[in-house]
Order: C-alpha cells, then sequence, then structure tokens
C-alpha cells in the first residue's frame, strides 16, 4: 500500500493509500480525486487521467510509451512531465509520492 498525494491546481491536497498493482489512476478514482474523471476507464483513449510527475519521481513511474504520448498531445497543458495515471502501475515503492492534477481538470 503507497500514500500518495494528489495536489488539485488550487493547491487542495488528498492522500490516498493505492494498493500496489493498481494504476495510479484507479487509485485516484477510488480516493475520489477532483480532475480524475478516467472516461475510458483505463483504456489509454481519453486523457482524462492526466497529471504531472514531479522530477523526483519519474524515474520510478518511467517513460510514456508512443501511444501514451500520442494520447497526451491531446491533453490540455501538456508539459515534459504529463502521464495518464491509467498507464502508471503503483508499487510499495511509490509510498510519499506526489502528482499535480492540471487546472484544465480541476
Amino acid at each position: 500500500m503507497s500514500n500518495i498525494t494528489f495536489i488539485e491546481h488550487d493547491g487542495t491536497a488528498t492522500t490516498v493509500a493505492i494498493e500496489a498493482g493498481l494504476s495510479l489512476m484507479e487509485g485516484a478514482v477510488r480516493g475520489g480525486i477532483a480532475g480524475i474523471e478516467a472516461e475510458c476507464g483505463g483504456a489509454c483513449v481519453c486523457a482524462t487521467c492526466h497529471v504531472y510527475v514531479p522530477a523526483e519521481w519519474q524515474g520510478l513511474t518511467g517513460e510514456a510509451s508512443e501511444m501514451e504520448a500520442a494520447m497526451l498531445e491531446s491533453a490540455d497543458d501538456p508539459r515534459p512531465n504529463s502521464r495518464l495515471a491509467c498507464q502508471i502501475t503503483v508499487s510499495d515503492a511509490f509510498d510519499g509520492m506526489t502528482v499535480h492534477v492540471p487546472e484544465a481538470q480541476g
């Protein structure tokens, strides 16, 4: 189980305990995180689970696949640290991670 903090564009921080093996998106939805709509249910076809991953966590979350990178091009305000939460599988090593939800999704 990892405690992951989601920070909304207005600074509101919510920490959710997410079970290892779930996607970051699944944990966010179960935790009621505003702005993580997950309209496609994790199929990597909607970008409604777009998050910004701080530099110190990018090595752990890995790089976006070609499919994910293409989908991120259609997201609002994509940045070099943008990821789709549905494509990040949580492990116990994620404990203490913080991610940011883009303003357009808040």
